[in-house]
């Protein structure tokens, strides 16, 4: 994925894709490091979301909402405010009380978990949301979507027994891979991030080394090769980062599973075990494609563009050779859409077909009509690699390419 071009780096940078594809955009008064999006940036960003939940959805796990206020205590409660009130943006006051935009998801799930009885029997219990968080980033590290003030985050808390924890995050790991996989990305390196020196991380050696263990076996045990580093970890414990990189090779972390001992005695947490008695619960921290910012941002640089086939904003594009075609072009794009497919005609009126082709170019699917097709209900695809399929039947064509976007693959076709 790593370009060894200055000009191909450049050609690949999000910022100015995001902008030439209409995906977003920023405005002076809405402010640095807040961007808004467009309604093709928009479908991606959607599309990425509804694949995400659908993925969790069938790992097991519940969504839940919860707002991006909080009062101070909660976060002083759990540790934010003492060792990240740096990075949080300043209280509002509210009468007698003091409100902050969160810089995280996990104190409300703590909440949420803490407001009903759990029996070990629900165990593992898995919460998770794409919410939005808010982090005061300075105005000269923000760029593009990946360093953004308001963050979609796609997170995730596991309440599981101690002997459950290894076992989940695993899964998390495996969770991750099979969505790099779809999304026809893959991870430049794992990387188990521990505490440094400084006041920054919670004081507590034991959770540094109950945490740290169960993180190695997890990765030992899934045969990932990973590299430890210090002064990376989260305030309240270690955890492995899964790193992209970019055209540049500059590298960011997209993923996270962390094992936390912390938040669940902040919070007093509990579950009624077998025994009757209560029982401390492990939360295992996890998002499959962190920010849904920056996953946009590393997709498409990753692709130039050239998202997978069922990711793309328009998936198909019909292009009728002339004026006459035109009903038959619209007809098909009706059924494609009937079909789920973002489909849509390319006229006459719209240029020459070869410009309208060249157009065209990052569009996975073109579907060519003249007199001949349209008559015999026929297409000629052109695929996006440059590959022409000569005259299919529109409904085998069709169904092909839906099936196709509903697999969620990478490949276009199959191989000639």
């Amino acid at each position: 994925m790593l370009a060894s071009r200055p000009e191909e780096t450049a050609m690949h940078d999000h910022r100015r894709l995001g902008r030439d594809l209409n995906l977003f955009d920023t405005d002076p008064l809405m402010g640095a490091g807040l961007p808004y999006w467009l309604p093709d940036g928009a479908i991606v960003r959607h599309t990425l979301e509804e694949y995400i939940r659908q993925a969790e959805q069938r790992a097991g796990y519940r969504h839940v909402y919860s707002p991006v206020l909080g009062k101070r205590e909660l976060y002083e409660i759990s540790g934010h405010w003492d060792h990240y009130s740096e990075d949080m943006f300043p209280p509002m006051d509210l009468g007698s009380e003091q409100v902050l935009l969160r810089p995280s998801l996990c104190p409300h799930h703590a909440l949420i978990y803490r407001s009903r009885s759990h029996s070990y029997r629900e165990l593992p219990l898995r919460m998770a949301e794409l919410g939005g968080m808010y982090r005061s980033e300075l105005s000269g590290v923000l760029g593009g979507l990946t360093r953004v003030r308001a963050i979609t985050l796609n997170d995730a808390h596991i309440f599981c027994t101690l002997e459950q924890a290894v076992e989940e995050a695993r899964a998390a790991l495996e969770l991750i891979g099979r969505a790099y996989a779809d999304l026809g990305i893959r991870a430049h390196r794992h990387r188990l991030s521990l505490p440094g020196e400084g006041g920054k991380y919670v004081a507590d050696p034991d959770l540094w080394r109950r945490a740290t263990a169960l993180l190695r076996e997890v990765l030992d045990g899934s045969g990932i090769p990973y590299e430890a580093a210090e002064g990376e970890a989260a305030f309240y414990g270690p955890k492995i980062d899964v790193q992209i990189a970019d055209p540049a090779g500059r590298e960011a972390t997209l993923s996270t599973v962390q094992i936390d001992f912390h938040q669940p005695e902040r919070f007093d947490l509990h579950y009624i075990g077998a025994d009757g008695a209560k029982h401390r619960p492990v939360i295992v921290h996890r998002s499959i494609i962190g920010s849904v910012e920056r996953a946009v941002a590393h997709l498409v640089e990753a692709h130039g563009g050239a998202f997978p086939p069922w990711l793309a904003p328009v998936q198909l594009v019909v292009l009728p050779v002339g004026d006459e075609q035109a009903g038959h072009a619209h007809e098909l794009v009706g059924r494609a859409r009937a079909l789920g497919l973002r489909a849509e005609v390319s006229g006459p009126g719209q240029g020459t077909l070869a410009a309208r082709i060249r157009a065209a170019r990052l569009v996975p699917y073109q579907a060519v009509t003249g007199g001949r097709e349209a008559e015999a209900d026929q297409v000629a695809p052109r695929l996006r690699d440059g590959r022409r399929l000569g005259a299919l039947p529109a409904a085998e064509f069709l169904r092909e390419v839906a099936d196709r976007v509903a697999a969620r693959g990478t490949e276009l076709w199959e191989a000639a």
